[in-house]
């Protein structure tokens, strides 16, 4: 009953547009940023790897490499701040968090890509000969 209640509170916060990716994506998460009155965007382009929480409270992990450092940015999924999310690859991963990704560096931070099947346009099954 209690969990009732806070989702419908929580409800009106919620994004109207939810963010569709998953672990292992690399993404550009394009933040708006306010300097004084101005109000700018700006890419911060990673790999997601750790997604966490629900509803309101629900955030998503991207890290990439600045100048030989590793640096994380933690995000919460229905903020305001985040204008749009793009996707650029698909990752094949076998774990829900890639907190082994920070032990690595060079080649090795590399992820299989992962790719959507698509089925040929006309092509049939394959036919069963009966006798």
């Amino acid at each position: 009953m209690r969990k009732k209640m806070i989702l419908q509170a929580e409800e009106s916060s919620l994004r109207k547009d939810p963010l569709v990716f998953e672990i292992g994506d690399t993404v550009d998460v394009h933040c708006r940023i306010k300097e004084g009155n101005k109000e700018r965007i700006q890419i911060f382009t990673g790999v997601v790897i750790a997604r966490r929480g629900c509803g309101t409270g629900e955030m998503f992990t991207v890290r990439r490499i600045v100048a030989g450092e590793g640096v994380e940015r933690i995000f919460p999924v229905n903020s305001p701040k985040i204008a749009k999310l793009d996707v650029k690859r698909h990752a094949r991963v076998r774990r829900a968090k890639l907190y082994f990704l920070r032990d690595r560096i060079g080649k090795a931070t590399r992820l299989i890509e992962r790719r959507a099947k698509v089925s040929m346009p006309g092509a049939a099954a394959p036919a069963t000969t009966e006798s």
